[in-house]
Parts: C-alpha cells; structure tokens; sequence
C-alpha cells in the first residue's frame, strides 16, 4: 500500500513538473500589441522550448517506468517471502484431533537442541503424564525400536505416541529419529502417518502422532485378535491404502522418496482401520547412482539386493516390501517365522501360491471361504511379482495399485460395485 501511493506521489509532481513549462512563456511574447512592441521573438525560441519540454516527458517517463517495475518486483518478492511463511508455518497438526487443545499443550522452548521449525515440542512430563507414564495398560503395538502408546493430553485430545529405545546414547538411534522427523515435516498425505510434534528429554527421543486407535497392521494380525478382525474386504482396503502412500512417495515427491523399511509393525491403522505408513527413521531419496547404506529392516521384509553393501536404493526396494506385507494380509503368517533353530521367510510360500488348486487351503484361517477366488487368484498374482527376485521384474507401485482398486468396495475407496 505504502508503495502503491509513492508510485502515485512521483506520478503527480512528474505530471506536474512536466505540465509547468507550458505556462512559461517568453518575456517577448508577453507584451501586449497594444503598446505597439514588435513582433515575438523569431521562430527559434519556440522549437527550443518545445525540445525542452519533450526532453522531459521522456525524463518522466523514464523514472515512472522505473519505479513502476521496481515496485512490482517488490510486491513479488514479498508474495514469494509471504508463500514460503505460510507453507513452512504449517505444523501437521490434524485439525480432527483438536488443534486448540494440542498446541496449548505444547511448550515454545525446545527441550534439547534439536529442533525443526515450527513443529511444537512436547514436554517429556506432559507426555510422561499422558501415557500414565509410559505404561503396558497404554500399549497400543510394538515395534523393532520402541513402542507405540495411547496417550490423552487432555479430555478432547488423544495422540499417539512412540518412544523410542533409550539405546544408551546410540548414535543410530538419533540418527532415524532426525530423519524420521524431518521427513513428516515435509511429507503430507492421507495414507502417511501425520506428526503432531516431539519430545526430547536426555537419552529418550518421543515422537506424537496423529491418534492411531487400532495400532499396527502387524498387532492386528499376529497379535491376540489373530487376525479375527481383519476381514478380506479390509485387508484389501489396507493394501490399497499403504499402495496409495507409495505410489505418494514414488511418482509425486520431487524427488521420489524410498522408505526402506516397510513392513506391518510400520503400519498404523486409525479408529476405520485406515492404514498409514509411518516410520521414516531409513527413509531415503531415490539414488540412481550406488552408494553404501547402513542395512536396514529384517530378513523377511528386506529385498535381496539390499543385503549387498553396494546395492542401488530404488522404488523396487519398497515394492517388494509391500509384496511381503501382503503375503501376510493373505496368508496370516509372520514375515519371519521360528518354527524351529532355522528362520522361514514367509516368502518361501511363494511357490504354493501358483497352485490355484490348493491356494484357499492355505489362506488364513480368518478369512477363510469369504472372497471371490478370482480376486483372491489376483491378488496372490500380484504378491508373487512384488517379491521376485530380480528387481526388474517387479512391478511399479502404480501398476500395483491400479490391479487393486477394482477389487475393492466403492465405499471403501475402490471401483468395485457390489450389486
């Protein structure tokens, strides 16, 4: 505004100081005929003074134009500067959950050093006190780095909270707790777990999440529920949605994002058994060059190309690890199980899913006879290309997602109509 009316203050005495020399008018021509005076001056004083006057319309001109420009270079900057504020200003706090309430919660300082922007900072009291201090009753699921908990910071707002092991001052540890954190910050999805904020309190690392009342994919099914309340139509609306939030981070960050580390304790599954990536602690951008990675994830969930210290980090890491995940949703097994002093891989089934004859026979026993078996022949089809062997015969992300979608309810986010 400030601006806007100098641009049009310098307008106006340049008009001003332009129009002026109009009024001006020579002695010589001033003396009336009455007086008997002579003629005017000769032509030549007035083409002089006409070349003075256009010299400066162009001089105006010139300065108005200038300023002109400057200002709206300035008023782009600012829209750029002001863009930039709000965006990094967002703190990821889910307006479902009461924002009020969480951010009055929140302590300004930062409790430690690290810090990220304005994502708030929880005490570690608050959180403590939250959680009824960190106990087993508020065990929402385990995982291979800590627990996640059930928390309520007041009576309208509930999070979920993962408390990192202590590791004694690990540096790994802290290491995947900035990575994690810095990743939420930036990644904003419906089926990517939303970071409310983090507590830092000596050696413990808390990071909050958006309330997550079913726990982890992997509670679900392997813990005591055995999976009862998965039906097929839900495991396949998981499936849907943990595509969806790759296929997020695959083709539409810039630029693309690999996780790593993907597996059922790293899915959270909301109070309608939404499902939503979380743990980003290996998360990586896509390399197209290789480079030594420190290893991550378990023998079942890990392809074999990352077992090799100068593999390339690609999309195909990730695809098979959705291909294991959903081996599990079909047939109810651990990724790793320990019948005996030898792992299995639940992999190792991968040749009996090509038996159609046979395949319902080793299903889960929870959903057991509840499917079309063209659907099911489908998505055990899909599961044994995610896992192949060879990374380029696995398919895309988005390939994978777009063979689910007609399996699954419209109600429930797919393209299939039940009549």
């Amino acid at each position: 505004m400030l601006l806007s009316l100098l641009l049009i203050w310098v307008l106006g005495v340049s008009f001003f100081s332009v129009a002026s020399p109009q009024g001006e008018i020579p002695s010589s021509q001033t003396s009336s005929p009455r007086t008997g005076a002579q003629s005017p001056g000769p032509p030549i004083v007035q083409v002089v003074l006409r070349e003075d006057l256009n010299k400066k319309i162009l001089i105006a001109l010139i300065v108005s134009s200038t300023l002109l420009c400057v200002t709206l270079v300035l008023l782009l900057y600012l829209f750029l500067w002001r863009y930039r504020y709000i965006k990094n200003s967002f703190t990821g706090i889910n307006p479902n959950h009461h924002p009020d309430s969480v951010k009055s919660s929140v302590s300004t300082k930062p409790t430690d050093s690290v810090t990220k922007g304005t994502i708030p900072v929880f005490e570690y009291q608050l959180l403590e006190t939250a959680t009824n201090k960190f106990s087993e009753s508020n065990v929402l699921s385990r995982g291979s780095r800590g627990c996640l908990y059930r928390a309520c910071l007041d009576e309208k707002s509930s999070v979920t909270v993962k408390k990192l092991d202590d590791g004694g001052g690990d540096t790994d540890i802290e290491k995947q707790f900035e990575n994690e954190v810095e990743w939420l910050c930036k990644i904003k999805h419906q089926n990517i777990v939303s970071m409310l904020g983090f507590g830092v309190y000596r050696q413990t690392r808390c990071i909050v999440y958006e309330m997550m009342h079913n726990g982890s994919l992997e509670c679900q099914l392997h813990g005591p529920s055995q999976g009862s309340g998965l039906t097929w139509q839900l495991r396949m609306k998981i499936a849907v949605d943990i595509a969806r939030g790759l296929e997020y981070l695959h083709e539409h960050c810039h630029p693309p994002v690999v996780h790593r580390d993907l597996k059922s304790s790293n899915i959270l599954l909301d109070s309608h058994f939404n499902a939503k990536i979380s743990d980003f602690g290996y998360a990586t951008v896509l390399m197209t060059e290789s480079k030594k990675l420190k290893l991550n994830g378990t023998l079942g969930n890990r392809a074999s190309e990352c077992l090799l210290l100068d593999g390339k980090v690609t999309d195909k890491n990730d695809v098979y690890s959705f291909g294991v995940i959903l081996l599990e949703l079909l047939l109810g097994k651990r990724e790793v199980e320990k019948p005996s002093a030898e792992a299995e891989s639940i992999v190792s089934w991968v040749p009996k899913l090509s038996d159609r004859a046979n395949l319902p026979n080793i299903l889960d026993p929870a959903i057991k006879g509840s499917m079309d078996l063209k659907h099911l022949y489908q998505v055990a089809a899909v599961a044994v290309l995610c896992v192949q062997e060879e990374p380029s015969y696995r398919p895309l992300i988005t390939d994978v997602l777009h063979s689910l979608i007609p399996l699954l309810p419209l109600e429930l986010g797919g393209s299939l109509r039940i009549l």
